[in-house]
């Protein structure tokens, strides 16, 4: 049997050890560990980035996870925070967002 991973569970593994203090902002550690994540997301090559049906790049994929990060933002104080709201699904549509790998399997 296939074993399906989600991407949030994913990146939720490179996050060990978060804070769970609430702030306006996410302190310095917190915003590197955002920071890591995007940069992650932006340097696959052989993986694709699906929001509502369309396939993106990494950088495509990052530079929209950027973007959606400074409008909606204000309340992510942590990285897993980040991921629960900003970089798993739709804001929108409420689809989750996928990521189609090399080998042609796809995960949310």
């Amino acid at each position: 049997m296939m074993r399906r991973r989600s991407l949030p569970a994913a990146l939720m593994a490179l996050t060990t050890g978060m804070a769970g203090a609430s702030r306006a902002a996410p302190d310095d550690m917190e915003q590197a560990r955002i920071e890591r994540l995007l940069r992650y997301v932006e340097t696959q090559k052989r993986a694709t980035f699906v929001r509502n049906g369309k396939a993106y790049s990494g950088r495509e994929a990052a530079l929209f996870l950027r973007a959606k990060y400074a409008k909606m933002g204000e309340h992510v104080t942590t990285a897993a925070q980040f991921i629960e709201q900003i970089a798993s699904r739709s804001s929108t549509t409420g689809e989750p967002y996928l990521v189609r790998l090399a080998d042609g399997r796809t995960v949310a």
